[in-house]
Order: C-alpha cells, then structure tokens, then sequence
C-alpha cells in the first residue's frame, strides 16, 4: 500500500539549532529528502547573519550540502518564512523557543524533551502509536502544533517491545543500557572520560526510560493519554562507541509465549510507515538476529540507512520470562531520522497544512 499523501512539490522546511550535532544530522537527513526541501536555518543570536557555513562546525561524515550551507542564519527568536520546523534545540532554551513558534502557527516537529509530557503533545514512534496524533486537535497553541519524539534510548527499547505488547501483553520490563558517546552530543564526555572506560551515569536518562515507553505504548482517549500499565526499570551507562545504543533487556509478558512466538512477531512486524512507504522507513522495521554475538554497534547501527532495530540474543529469564539485546542508531533512528519520519507520516495524513 502506498502513502495517501505525496506532495506535488516539496514542502519547505526550516531547522532550529541547525549548527549544533542533531541540527547538522537534520540537514545531512534533509540534503536529497524526496519530500521536504530545507529553505531556512536558525541558531543562536551569535550565529545569525553568517551563512551556514561559517556558522557551523560541520562534523558529519558527508560534506556540507552546497546549497544549504550558502543559507543565511535565522535568529531562532525571528519571523522565519516558512511553516514546518524541526527543532534540534537543546532543552535550555527548547521548550519557550518551540512553544513561540507554535504560537505563530508553525508545525514544530521537535527532538528536543520538553514537551514530551505535555497532556496534548505526541510523543511519537510512527510504527508504535501513530493513533497519538489525534491529539492535534486539542493542542491550544494559536494553530501551531508541536510533535516530539522520544529519548534515542527509549526508541530501540519501545520499537523491540511493541510487537510483544501486541501479541502477549507486557508487565515488567528491566532494561540496561550500554549507550554511545554521540548520545552525550559535540563535544560530549570528555576523552580523559570516556576512553578505558565506562561511565555509568547518564543524567535524567533513566527516568526518561522508565517514563516514555508509558505513553508512548499507551492510549489517547480523546482527552488526554493514558499511560500503559507497565513496570520499567532501567540503568544506563555511557560506554566509548561513537553510534549506536546497545540494551539489555528482560520482560515479563502477560501471557506465556514461546520463543519462535517472540522471534516471529518480531520479524512480521510491519506497520502503517511500512505500508504506506514513506520515504525514511526501513522495510523490515526489526532485524532479529540468531547468532550468539550479535546485534552488535559497528556491524548493524547502519541496517536501512539507520532507521531499522535489531534485536538478537533472546533467550529465557530466570526472574522474568525472556531477555534479548536490542541495538538502534542513536543520532538518526533516534533522533533525527525518526522526528523526518514522524514528519513524514504527518503529511501522509494531510497534518503538515
């Protein structure tokens, strides 16, 4: 099946904190995007006025795209020209800068945490819940609208849960983290830290964890989300992998299941960014894998351009039912690939007008 909506023409679209780490993945993502075509740049007053590329200190693997680099620098706190955003702010000044524009009537798809609880925002994994975005309707912010997207750790883990959700029901999840030094953002944990070693303290990011995957696994009732009845522990650490989160999780499920029952729902699972082909999808959403050592960071964080999880290592829990690891791509599946592709399956659904 494919997307009910393709724009004639590509819709433009501007980043906010377009020179920090995130801002820089958001313009290598939208460079060639079929979609959307990136018209405006914003950063720190220190940096409007300059064109892009003297602006920033561009660390991506890709050179700098000519033509956005020629872009001037908005201030992020200006008019800015054109309707859809995607925030890469840092959470200092996110949530008054984000909530501003909204109150102009811009569509702001954020990466940033500060409105990932708010009663009306979407916190968004369009494989998980894309049903959350009926919550539009009610968000009061002068016909702007704000959709976030979860914690990079979050995502693998709630991408891996879901089709067991689905299929077995969960109760208890523990999950250990042994997460990527990109997480941390440019220049991020210092070398003198991170190298022969492992730093196991990662601020906020265990409740974070412990929180998300409720509502994102939960309901909208047409006035509020209700968070699944779910019991998470989570321990993260910061270990010296430059991409891609690896976890090791345990689940309780609420019905007895076999193995080959968690690996098939696993491999079929499928879901409407699938369906419809939107441009950022992986085709096969979860890799599982059979072989002892893997999924592992180098070998996999890049399966589908890293948008795909895998998942490998599933074997029984003596104090729950099944533990497994889980691997995803920290800085594109979990951040800015996956707030391209909840913009994505919002203008599938006709949400980016």
């Amino acid at each position: 099946m494919q997307a009910k909506f393709r724009p004639k023409e590509k819709i433009p679209v501007g980043i906010l904190g377009a020179t920090g780490s995130v801002g820089q993945k958001f313009v290598q993502l939208l460079s060639n995007h079929p979609w959307f075509q990136v018209e405006v740049v914003a950063a720190s007053r220190r940096s409007a006025g300059r064109r892009y590329r003297d602006a920033v200190n561009w660390i991506q693997s890709d050179p700098l795209p000519e033509a956005i680099g020629n872009l001037p620098v908005h201030d992020s706190e200006s008019d800015l020209p054109v309707k859809v955003l995607f925030s890469a702010l840092d959470a200092g000044v996110a949530e008054t800068v984000e909530q501003h524009f909204a109150r102009k009537g811009h569509i702001i798809i954020s990466n940033a945490r500060n409105h990932r609880f708010h009663p009306q925002v979407p916190l968004l994994i369009p494989e998980v819940n894309p049903e959350h975005l009926k919550a539009l309707e009610s968000q009061a912010f002068n016909g702007g609208k704000i959709v976030t997207n979860p914690n990079c750790s979050t995502t693998g883990l709630v991408m891996a849960l879901k089709p067991l959700m689905d299929a077995f029901g969960l109760e208890k999840v523990h999950v250990v983290t042994m997460q990527a030094l990109s997480g941390a953002g440019y220049p991020g944990v210092s070398s003198l830290d991170a190298l022969d070693n492992v730093i196991p303290y990662i601020a906020g990011e265990e409740e974070k964890m412990e929180r998300e995957p409720k509502k994102l696994l939960g309901r909208w009732d047409g006035q509020s989300f209700r968070e699944a009845p779910l019991v998470i522990s989570a321990s993260c650490n910061r270990v010296p992998v430059l991409e891609g989160h690896l976890e090791s999780v345990s689940v309780k499920l609420a019905e007895k299941a076999r193995p080959k029952a968690l690996i098939e729902a696993w491999r079929t699972f499928k879901a409407l960014p699938q369906q419809w082909n939107l441009p950022s999808a992986p085709k096969q959403p979860i890799h599982y894998f059979p072989q002892d050592h893997w999924p592992q960071p180098r070998l996999h964080r890049n399966l589908e351009h890293g948008m795909a999880v895998s998942v490998g290592r599933l074997r029984p829990c003596a104090i729950l039912d099944f533990k497994f690891t889980v691997l995803s791509h920290n800085t594109i599946r979990g951040a800015a690939g996956g707030a391209i592709l909840n913009a994505e399956l919002m203008a599938a659904r006709g949400e980016l007008y």
